[in-house]
């Protein structure tokens, strides 16, 4: 099965904002990324609009070829008004509190199943598929599939943190994890700090992978590579 590579463009977005203006232009970064061979587009909007704009994702929503996955906390009314006005290819739902620097859990699936499933059904019927982010716990996958989601999203920083150390090790959980979505009839989308040296393994012991969405590594790398030739590269690690 091929994996569908992401790009989420948010550090591009926080480029910009420290300067103010227009360089870099994200609308161009989405636009060049497409062209350099990604299969979609990530953006993550939060309330304080630090890095990706709720303007900025109707702008980039503009020029899409590929797919559009827009993440965030749907507990925000103004992101939920959003994604429906925008109708993105995915939507994924990320439990992030307002002041957050960057995801660091997923979804409680048995606790928060009532809330899941209301608003899972409210974006499902705008024909947006969604995705919701867990951590790689078994129970917590399987209460995924009684949301009505149609993909979990693994939250890779574990994974990542100990790959180096043992990666075996670092894999297991996930592979039971990927193996009870699959048998509950889920998709399965990945990541959080996954990267060239990372990434390749994780496809290979997970192969029903469905989509990655990378952003800081591959905009790091790309500081160095070049955006096009570390897209390729990235793509090649998927393979």
């Amino acid at each position: 099965m091929s994996t569908k590579l992401s790009v989420n463009i948010n550090k591009i977005a926080t480029l910009r904002n420290s300067r103010g203006g227009n360089n870099p232009d994200v609308v161009r970064a989405a636009i060049d990324c497409q062209k350099f061979g990604a299969d979609g587009i990530t953006v993550h909007p939060r309330p304080d609009e630090r890095h990706i704009r709720y303007q900025d994702v109707r702008d980039i929503s503009k020029i899409i070829t590929t797919e559009f996955n827009i993440e965030g906390n749907p507990l925000e009314e103004n992101f939920v008004k959003l994604v429906l006005d925008v109708l993105p290819t995915q939507v994924t739902l990320v439990p992030d509190d307002p002041g957050q620097l960057t995801s660091n859990h997923g979804w409680d699936t048995i606790a928060q199943q009532k809330y899941l499933t209301g608003i899972i059904k409210v974006f499902k019927e705008a024909g947006i598929r969604v995705s919701i982010f867990v951590d790689p716990v078994e129970q917590i996958v399987a209460a995924a599939a009684t949301t009505g989601t149609d993909r979990v999203e693994l939250y890779t920083e574990e994974y990542a943190k100990n790959f180096r150390n043992d990666r075996d090790a670092a894999i297991a959980k996930y592979v039971g994890a990927a193996a009870i979505a699959t048998q509950n009839g889920l998709d399965l989308n990945a990541g959080h700090d996954l990267d060239r040296e990372n990434l390749g393994f994780f496809k290979q012991q997970i192969p029903m992978l469905q989509e990655v969405s990378i952003g800081h590594a591959l905009i790091s790398d790309a500081i160095y590579y070049g955006l096009e030739n570390v897209i390729q590269l990235y793509k090649r690690a998927l393979q």
